[in-house]
């Protein structure tokens, strides 16, 4: 099993996965079921993390791909700029997701208009990855093409096509002389907020700071969210910038994606459970938040470790 096979499973998941999510969350919507809300917003917030590592793997392919003469390179290409832009509208309907849950929590009340910017949102990145994953299907079955769209494909593979926008937007991170140290310096500051939002929240619920209670600290997780959110964008930009060099060809920056993707989820417990959320100053957490925040401590330096490595012992692998 390689990394092109990874991509062939993962993505399966983005499409499929929002239509579970916009189903249930429309559900909640109709019934005003407010499990349900929380429910769909949690699989939204997901499919957000697992949407990294697709298209990520989804590079993995193209270079096991580059030399099948049967495969048309215009087709990977255009397919390669609408998953990019899909992303990117998946992350941006995730952190509306996690947004309306940290508001659900602090105001004890769902906040309309963001519930609505997610439902609207949801819908049309649901459009996006759908023609992200159409365009890949076609690359190697020409057979589910319909007539428009095998004129459009033929044309396409007989065109001079434009470069993809992720490469267009790497390479112009790369030849500027400040993009690489600029995005360096904003990359830290933001891991600098997300860890340590991380390590306060999480060694609370490990037992020290007794005299605050969580509600007090959960007003710190949307900087810790905004970190996160600095960290994958700027991320992206090291990853597009040099895809083959650090990245794709290296073992170590899909153990720094997994590890993500759980400390992710790890973070659902203290925004979605009530069990962190009903500590009062003085108590004692209980030991499935102590197990969490552990988890969640081990999992971000297991991250910080994977990332700083990586131009070191990556390539040994």
């Amino acid at each position: 099993m390689n990394l092109a096979h990874a991509h062939l499973f993962l993505n399966h998941v983005p499409t499929i996965g929002m239509i579970v999510g916009l189903g249930v969350y429309a559900t909640a919507l109709a019934t005003k079921s407010d499990d349900l809300k929380r429910a769909g917003l949690a699989v939204l917030f997901l499919i957000a993390l697992v949407a990294i590592p697709t298209f990520a793997t989804g590079t993995a392919a193209e270079l096991a791909l580059e030399h099948t003469p049967e495969v048309s390179k215009p087709m990977i290409e255009t397919h390669e700029t609408a998953a990019f832009v899909a992303l990117w509208f998946m992350e941006l309907t995730g952190a509306l997701a996690w947004l309306a849950l940290w508001q659900y929590r602090r105001l004890s009340r769902w906040p309309n208009g963001i519930m609505a910017a997610v439902l609207v949102m949801g819908l049309v990145t649901f459009g996006l990855m759908s023609r992200a994953a159409n365009i890949g299907g076609e690359i190697r079955h020409p057979e589910i093409r319909t007539g428009p769209e095998r004129a459009a494909a033929s044309a396409a593979e007989n065109a001079t096509p434009d470069p993809p926008l992720a490469r267009v937007i790497g390479d112009a991170m790369v030849n500027l002389n400040w993009g690489w140290p600029a995005s360096e310096t904003v990359h830290f500051v933001g891991l600098s907020l997300l860890f340590g939002v991380v390590l306060v929240v999480d060694l609370r619920m490990l037992g020290f700071m007794k005299g605050i209670r969580f509600s007090a600290l959960h007003r710190l997780l949307p900087w810790g969210v905004l970190g996160f959110g600095i960290n994958v964008v700027t991320g992206m930009l090291f990853f597009i910038g040099a895809p083959t060099n650090f990245y794709v060809t290296n073992p170590l920056f899909f153990w720094k994606l997994a590890l993500i993707l759980v400390a992710g989820a790890n973070a659902l417990y203290f925004t979605v459970f009530d069990q962190p959320w009903r500590m009062e100053a003085g108590d004692t957490p209980p030991m499935v938040a102590k197990i969490a925040a552990a988890s969640g401590i081990l999992l971000w330096v297991g991250v910080i470790f994977c990332g700083q490595m990586l131009p070191f012992i990556g390539h040994s692998f």
